[in-house]
């Protein structure tokens, strides 16, 4: 039990000012020293470990009679007592250990450690006598050398170090710096934290170190990542390193001990560990209603007039359009290009950073049409929007963001985390009635089963716009509520052209499923059949093994048209796979957010990507005209195997991927078990109200 002696402590670390944090060189005998090592000690009288010595402090020692001895080291008004004694009636024998308590009784030794406001009222504890002598005439110790162990009643760590005073005996001292280690509060699945102990040798021989390790009650939680002490001897005046992390895999908090063997009398030293870790929102995704952010025909968010070649625009996205003002890490946008003069492309990047060699949408001249962007937020909350050549008009909107590590949960609430989905087609007008008319919505809905549907916030979908009557756009949103001013799908008469889209749903409980299912609208400005494909679902971050997203700076991985990824033009019915096993892409990726580019195909043709390890679906992801170079955001799965295939269906083309961002599934919610994946149950038309 700890007790107070004098109202306040006073830290009695070895650092104190104009004092050596490592002496330079052994001592010499004979030795008087105290020395003690707090390990996993919790209610230690000692707030550091230290050694005391001539060197450092005022080191006094006070014999009296029955072989009690007071030994105290002083620094100003900071002081560390010792009192020892042997039990009742017997006097110190040299290489005897004896069981001790705070007060000496005729089975045990005496021994009490204060300092200034500190120390135990209830002790146990061992005394190792290694040398006494005694001064012939008064009979008084005039010589001491021994170790201790100390603990005071409660705890389980053990305070331990070694005495002298006056002795030829000489001993073992390594000092921990720090002596206990905070990485601080963290965030499961996140970055995690390290920290680096020293240990300075400061006895009178060299400290001989064993094999560092982790032990305790956690140590599955930490690991040790840089170690310069194991299996080394270091001379007095020297030191050496260990590096620990936390791993941050479960919430709550994590202990465990670094314990580095050694040749003191203890036998190991020990610097406790520590973190605590909670569920965060990193990675999550929120979606939003679509809303316009970006027009550069009326002047919206940026100068009213088309971005030129060469030029950037910067786009303040952060607190606009319900994206937060702070912490967000990516923002999900759809840009749309409309009346270029030219073949061109777009580059979509974090402002402030270089541009990268990547491209985010490309067009011939002429062109209306659009492409899921999703893209890191830059500084300022800006992102930055470059032009290639000639000059075209822009809009963008905005349909959900991925939270940052800074993130205001109070005012967000959790976001969700990708499902895994085997690509589906949902809708195809073409086979269920025929072409939607001008100005018409329809309402779709779909079931993935009572347990799952339930968690289902939003659905990730390749839309697309066959053979529109005149050019036109599709918007896809919530279907409840007034139709947005904004565009998922924009397109040319006569043209096939699709998009990629996240799309927050609503809630169907009249859809003859028995259970409530998640439900969206896709509306067309002009008649137009209407393809969808579902790729993956957003889900409410309860779901085991849901992932999360990870932004990446645009990186490019496949280019056929220089063997990059892909050596050579796919030709008609084409497979290719990919290896994704790339220094930029984390090896604890699950899927990849890409953009993938068809560049001049021979023919009309589809693109269709998929992971590699499964059949080839029947959905599509880019419906390229001959001769067009056009882009669309792919989201697809790599495991296992880190690959995914990608097929050419007519003529030959050459592709072109740039990878944006990576999925991981999350630790906070893994389940260990392979992988929970979403199935498509049914699909259908929402009834009219």
């Amino acid at each position: 039990m700890f007790r107070t002696l004098l109202g306040v402590s006073v830290a009695l670390a070895g650092v104190v000012a104009g004092l050596p944090e490592v002496a330079s060189a052994a001592p010499t005998a004979p030795f008087t020293a105290i020395t003690a090592d707090r390990g996993d000690h919790g209610y230690t009288p000692v707030p550091a470990s230290d050694v005391w010595t001539p060197d450092n402090a005022v080191v006094s020692g006070y014999p009296s009679q029955g072989d009690a001895l007071r030994l105290r080291a002083a620094r100003g008004e900071q002081y560390v007592d010792v009192v020892l004694a042997p039990p009742t009636g017997s006097v110190w024998v040299a290489g005897q250990t004896y069981p001790a308590a705070r007060f000496a009784g005729s089975g045990n030794a005496r021994i009490d450690i204060t300092t200034p406001g500190q120390g135990c009222n209830i002790v146990a504890a061992s005394v190792a006598v290694a040398d006494v002598a005694r001064d012939p005439d008064t009979q008084l110790i005039n010589s001491f050398a021994a170790s201790y162990e100390y603990r005071c009643d409660g705890d389980p760590g053990t305070l331990s170090g070694e005495l002298r005073w006056n002795s030829k005996v000489d001993y073992v001292a390594a000092v921990p710096s720090p002596g206990q280690v905070d990485l601080g509060s963290l965030e499961v699945g996140g970055a995690g934290a390290t920290r680096t102990v020293s240990f300075a040798s400061r006895g009178s021989v060299p400290e001989v170190f064993g094999a560092a390790r982790l032990t305790g009650s956690a140590p599955g939680q930490f690991a040790v990542t840089g170690d310069t002490c194991s299996g080394r001897t270091v001379a007095p005046g020297a030191g050496c390193t260990v590096t620990v992390a936390s791993r941050a895999t479960l919430t709550g908090t994590h202990t465990a001990n670094l314990a580095l063997p050694d040749n003191s009398s203890h036998g190991r030293r020990v610097v406790p560990l520590t973190y605590r870790a909670a569920y965060g929102v990193t990675g999550m995704y929120y979606p939003l209603p679509p809303q316009r952010l970006m027009d550069t025909r009326s002047g919206l968010g940026a100068p009213k007039a088309k971005i030129g070649a060469g030029q950037t625009v910067d786009l303040v996205v952060e607190g606009r359009g319900g994206v937060p003002s702070v912490g967000v890490g990516s923002v999900v946008l759809n840009v749309t290009v409309t009346n270029p003069t030219t073949a061109s492309f777009l580059n979509v990047y974090p402002a402030g950073e270089i541009r990268p060699d990547a491209s985010s949408i490309n067009f011939p001249a002429g062109w209306l049409g659009s492409n899921n962007v999703t893209v890191k937020v830059g500084a300022a909350g800006k992102v930055s929007i470059y032009n290639r050549n000639g000059a075209t008009d822009v809009v963008v909107d905005v349909v959900g963001f991925y939270a940052g590590d800074h993130l205001d949960l109070a005012k967000v609430g959790v976001g969700g985390q990708y499902g895994a989905l085997d690509p589906t087609r949902l809708f195809d007008s073409r086979l269920t009635g025929g072409a939607v008319q001008a100005g018409r919505a329809v309402q779709l809905w779909t079931d993935f089963g009572p347990e799952l549907s339930g968690h289902v916030r939003g659905l990730v979908l390749n839309v697309t716009a066959v053979n529109p009557v005149r050019d036109g756009f599709l918007t896809v949103w919530s279907g409840e509520g007034a139709l947005p001013t904004s565009s998922t799908v924009n397109y040319g008469a006569g043209k096939v052209v699709p998009n990629l889209t996240i799309v927050k749903t609503s809630s169907c409980t009249d859809c003859g499923t028995g259970h409530a299912v998640p439900s969206f609208g896709v509306h067309t400005a002009q008649t137009s059949n209407i393809v969808v494909d579902l790729v993956g679902v957003m889900d409410d971050g309860q779901v085991p093994d849901g992932l999360r997203f990870r932004p990446l700076r645009p990186t490019r991985i496949v280019d056929s048209r220089v063997g990059l990824g892909i050596t050579g033009a796919l030709g008609p019915n084409t497979t290719r796979s990919v290896s994704t096993y790339r220094e930029e892409i984390p090896s604890d990726t699950a899927a990849l957010v890409t953009n993938v580019t068809a560049v001049a195909p021979t023919n009309n043709t589809v693109i269709t990507v998929w992971p590699a390890a499964l059949l080839k679906p029947t959905s599509s992801n880019l419906n390229p005209a001959a001769g067009q170079t056009v882009s669309n955001a792919v989201l697809t799965g790599i495991v296992p195997g880190h690959q995914f295939n990608a097929h050419n269906l007519s003529g030959s083309t050459h592709l072109v991927t740039d990878v944006v961002g990576t999925f991981y599934r999350y630790p906070g919610t893994a389940s260990g078990t392979g992988g929970t994946r979403f199935a498509v149950l049914g699909s259908g038309i929402r009834p009219t109200r």
